[in-house]
């Protein structure tokens, strides 16, 4: 059996009876210490935490972090609205977005920071706020990621300006008489020191050749184990080196360059987890599968139909019985085969059974490390299944509703019925 994450069995019962599962629950403790660990992160010459909010942009998770010393990256100019609808300060949220926002200019003016992550987005930023200040993202030719998927730098990846455009970006600064303040790159996700090392000091090369550049983000992606054995990144242990990068830096150029990361899985993955029930029990013979079906799928729960990701999962006998173990596999709810919940570790096509309790019809389920990129990142309203409830769990165990489950009417609002079809 997996461990229950934070949730008591009482507060799992109640969750069931209201708002009803399939349900997220958000552990504001737990959401507090990881983000105490964060602002611990090592440096030399100064910190700033962002939260990536697209991990998790519910505004009650964005409150609580914001409140206990984080700042905002976020990756749209919806998100950025988000931030301010939440109460963030707009000096305290950065915007760095595959896609330029149809409203940058009005977030910028009302205070925004702008990160611009194309030559396309500098030069129309330098058109729009000519001698201005500005951030810019560069790809160092390096990346890390589990998958393809979740590797953000190096030749493979879209993201940011690549490193040997530098000479252009500073010619369009130039043309616009733009200051290039903030140096912003991102490899994305991986624990292995030796690889932050590395893509500081690639980062730092570039900076040396701003001279502008008074602060230097290193993005997020600080892996997170969900499962028992899976890897997670000491943040003293992979911080050390960079802070020891940034000394040299400063040695060697005469400039002390500030520190900005931007974790989001770290900060949010262990805090969530996903109540559900189990909605049928079926098998495909005695060379085949037995399989659970739950009320939720990959409507609420994406990560292992998209890269074969591993989330603890413990049944809960709705009877309080004790029941010996059996082997099944889990899926959703949706009619699909890819809504798989139990996949082979790395691989969304196979099957990997679970040996949990055995299952019956009714049984509640709770799936953990569903606090990063799972109701944010769903396939939201497959097959007509409504947004899942989200609930708050308070530091005093009380639990508050942060998102109430979306009903039809709000699926179809935004409908319209051609007039020669009424």
């Amino acid at each position: 059996m997996e461990p229950l994450v934070f949730l008591t069995p009482e507060q799992i019962h109640r969750l069931r009876q209201c708002p009803g599962t399939p349900v997220f629950a958000y552990d504001r403790a737990t959401l507090e210490t990881q983000t105490r660990a964060a602002l611990a992160f090592p440096n030399a010459c100064g910190l700033t935490v962002r939260y990536a909010m697209k991990a998790c942009p519910n505004g009650a998770v964005i409150r609580v972090l914001h409140r206990a010393g984080l700042k905002i990256d976020a990756s749209s100019g919806y998100e950025a609205q988000r931030a301010l609808q939440a109460g963030v300060p707009a000096a305290d949220i950065l915007l760095t977005a595959q896609e330029l926002a149809p409203d940058f200019a009005e977030l910028v003016e009302a205070g925004v920071r702008f990160n611009a992550c194309s030559l396309h987005q500098l030069r129309t930023y330098g058109g729009r706020f000519p001698g201005s200040e500005v951030a810019v993202r560069l790809n160092p030719g390096l990346g890390s990621g589990h998958t393809s998927r979740t590797n953000v730098g190096g030749p493979a990846a879209s993201f940011g300006i690549w490193h040997e455009h530098l000479d252009q970006v500073v010619a369009v600064a130039r043309s616009c008489g733009l200051r290039l303040t903030f140096l912003h790159t991102h490899i994305g996700s991986g624990s292995d020191p030796e690889v932050w090392q590395r893509c500081a000091r690639l980062t730092l090369e570039l900076a040396a050749r701003l001279p502008d550049v008074t602060t230097v983000g290193l993005g997020g992606g600080f892996k997170v184990g969900r499962m028992p054995g899976e890897d997670s990144t000491d943040l003293q242990e992979c911080g050390a080196p960079i802070a020891r990068e940034f000394t040299r830096f400063a040695r060697e150029h005469g400039r002390r360059l500030r520190l900005e990361i931007e974790p989001g899985t770290f900060l949010v993955a262990a805090a969530g987890a996903l109540v559900c029930t189990v909605a049928d029990v079926v098998d495909t013979g005695q060379d085949g599968y037995r399989f659970i079906k739950l009320d939720a799928g990959m409507t609420e729960l994406l990560r292992p139909s998209l890269y074969g990701s591993q989330h603890p999962i413990t049944v809960i006998p709705a009877d309080g019985s004790a029941r010996a173990p059996a082997a099944y596999v889990v899926v959703g709810h949706c009619c699909e085969s890819g809504d798989l919940l139990t996949p082979e570790p790395g691989n969304p096509e196979g099957l990997r059974p679970r040996d949990l309790v055995e299952t019956r019809i009714g049984d509640a389920v709770v799936i953990g490390g569903c606090g990063a990129y799972c109701a944010a990142m769903s396939a939201t309203n497959y097959n007509s299944f409504p947004q899942a409830a989200e609930v708050l769990v308070d530091t005093d165990g009380s639990l508050h509703t942060i998102r109430q489950r979306q009903s039809l009417v709000q699926i179809l609002a935004n409908e319209i019925v051609p007039a020669g079809l009424v």
